[in-house]
């Protein structure tokens, strides 16, 4: 008894630990206007609509009036694995569609200066397999949400040169579901292998900053660079556990609290106008997840009995690498409409040793399209499309705490709406 108890606490604390996997690129979204989304995303150099409070503040020195944008990013991501190795069964990730919101606001007054406040999920998206397949004491359900309030200031300094910064209030909730042994099936020579469910809810918060540059040296080409802050989130916990059928009285579940720090962001891009009609920009996008190295878990005291006392903090080393993103896109107009396409390489944070099936995660190549269309002087509309390939990823490495092959993909659809005063 007393070793299952420990096993099942230790669930609890890697629960909490895989927490921090959900932060990798695999759950960072970029995609927070249809806009940008269609021009792969190179958009740091334009900034050229609300959507800006989030790729380059200083870009909403050079809006005028008062701008609302609202919008969403519906996500269809899908996975298999095949494994663990040496088996070949190949099992699949149930099918989900994730939305992820983007609403802004702004105003801009006659002496230059601009506000903004923007609303918009730069973290999320989830995983679910079926209940009995063969990864699922490390993951049956995960789900993410963050919500960024960024209220944001530009002032545009000449005809050329703008600046702007912006403050970010950050909400996040994760959900975790996994299976585990019952007593029978951990402790032979019961044959039993029922399983029962572990389960974490964890909210927090946090703040950070963002600022940006935006200089048109020329009427044809602009340069834009932005920043965004680390964000540390302090995150509580709480584990149940069901299914224990006789044990859940000693299993109550239990309390924990770690923090996490987001990664910061530096985006730089540079656009030019070939003609009037065309616009073309390259863009590169560095994450610094380096900073993601070690996880601390604080444990909160188990329940008072004779089967042992969890300990208190858990340290588990992470290793994750710097990323970057590389960019490029362009926009044709013609009458009332615009079209766009671009291409993205994104180079996946994550470590062979750290894969596993809550966040699949791999290098990755994608293309987008977009269509904006001007309904009239005041109203636009915008839509894209984005297909994301992520490279095939077979771990073998005996440090993994699941090998096998990884093949994932996702298809995107962004729709804006945004109406100028």
């Amino acid at each position: 008894m007393k070793l299952f108890t420990k096993f099942i606490l230790g669930l609890f604390i890697l629960s909490i630990i895989l927490f921090g996997n959900l932060m990798a690129g695999g759950f960072q979204i970029n995609e927070h206007g249809a806009k940008a989304m269609g021009m792969g995303g190179a958009f740091t150099a334009q900034a050229s609509d609300p959507s800006a409070i989030f790729f380059n503040p200083a870009g909403l020195g050079f809006q005028k009036g008062m701008n609302l944008m609202l919008g969403t990013t519906l996500i269809f991501p899908s996975t298999k694995f095949v494994g663990p190795s040496p088996s070949t069964a190949e099992n699949k990730m149930k099918s989900q569609i994730f939305y992820p919101i983007n609403l802004y606001g702004t105003y801009g007054m006659e002496n230059g200066l601009t506000f903004g406040i923007g609303v918009f999920n730069p973290f999320g998206l989830g995983t679910e397999w079926d209940k009995d397949w063969v990864g699922r004491r490390l993951s049956v359900k995960t789900d993410l949400q963050t919500f960024f309030i960024n209220p944001s200031l530009a002032y545009k300094i000449s005809d050329q040169f703008s600046v702007g910064l912006g403050v970010s209030y950050v909400l996040a909730n994760v959900n975790l579901k996994f299976r585990v042994p019952t007593y029978s099936s951990l402790l032979p020579p019961t044959p039993s292998t029922t399983d029962g469910t572990a389960e974490l809810d964890a909210d927090g918060n946090g703040f950070n900053f963002n600022v940006g540059v935006l200089y048109k040296p020329i009427d044809d080409l602009s340069l834009g660079l932005s920043y965004r802050h680390t964000t540390e989130l302090e995150l509580e916990g709480t584990a149940t556990f069901t299914d224990m059928q006789a044990l859940q009285t000693f299993f109550p579940g239990g309390d924990g609290k770690t923090t996490i720090t987001l990664p910061y962001n530096i985006l730089f891009g540079i656009a030019y106008n070939f003609m009037p009609e065309l616009t073309i920009e390259a863009g590169f996008q560095y994450v610094g997840w380096k900073s993601y190295d070690t996880l601390d878990v604080q444990i909160a005291e188990g329940p008072a009995s004779p089967l042992g006392v969890l300990q208190k903090s858990i340290k588990t080393a992470k290793d994750w690498e710097n990323s970057f993103l590389i960019r490029i896109g362009g926009e044709y107009r013609m009458d009332k409409f615009a079209f766009r396409a671009g291409y993205i390489f994104d180079k996946t944070p994550q470590p062979d040793k750290s894969l596993e099936p809550m966040l699949p995660d791999a290098d990755r190549h994608e293309i987008t399209f977009g269509l904006g269309y001007r309904v009239s002087e005041n109203l636009c509309v915008n839509f894209a499309y984005q297909f994301i390939m992520f490279n095939e990823r077979t771990v073998t490495s005996p440090t993994n705490l699941f090998p096998g092959t990884y093949k994932s993909n996702a298809h995107l659809f962004g729709l804006n709406i945004g109406y100028n005063f």
